[in-house]
């Protein structure tokens, strides 16, 4: 099984990337979020990965963090739940927000994500609330952070979950600053006049 990729990026997108491994090139589909963390094509990047194996078909799913492979591959466990709405949970909003919303039963943020109606989202919930629990959500910060919130009310905006996420990441790292100040240097990013 291929748990991690480490080479060049060759090529990237919103919905996939590229690495080459030692001459072979390896296409990875991947969730907004890492789409943002992706360094230029030309370096050198690491992917944790997932191999999705169906009868007529092998897919590779790589993510920036251990975190993001984790929630994945407990969301492809939720019945009905494939590898493509999986993503778009995770495109959608960041590991611990989710983590959150599924523990807090929060199942109106989860249908927000395009593909994933109220059934389904309180699918996930009954189905990953006891996986998930209060110990995994404080490993992960608990409640969502500041830049979970802020990258949560850019997308509620109507932004692009990749443009927002790599406004966030674009954000200086000063704990000083608030909501507000981020927010309003996030949308500076994203509406420069």
């Amino acid at each position: 099984m291929i748990v991690t990729l480490e080479g060049t990026l060759t090529a990237a997108a919103h919905t996939f990337a590229i690495v080459d491994v030692g001459g072979v090139g390896l296409r990875a589909s991947i969730p907004a979020s890492t789409a943002a963390q992706l360094p230029a094509v030309g370096a050198r990047v690491r992917l944790f990965t997932h191999l999705h194996v169906r009868e007529d078909d092998l897919s590779l799913y790589g993510f920036s963090s251990a975190g993001e492979l984790e929630l994945f591959e407990y969301l492809l466990g939720v019945s009905g739940l494939g590898p493509t709405k999986a993503l778009a949970i995770l495109s959608g909003s960041p590991v611990d927000a989710i983590r959150t919303y599924i523990w807090t039963e929060n199942t109106a943020a989860l249908a927000k994500v395009p593909g994933v109606g109220q059934r389904t989202a309180a699918r996930i919930v009954l189905d990953l609330k006891g996986k998930i629990g209060p110990a995994a959500a404080a490993a992960d910060g608990g409640a969502p952070s500041v830049d979970a919130e802020l990258l949560s009310w850019l997308t509620t905006l109507g932004f692009p979950a990749a443009d927002a996420q790599s406004a966030v990441a674009r954000l200086p790292r000063d704990p000083a600053l608030s909501f507000e100040e981020k927010a309003r240097k996030a949308l500076e990013i994203l509406r420069p006049e």
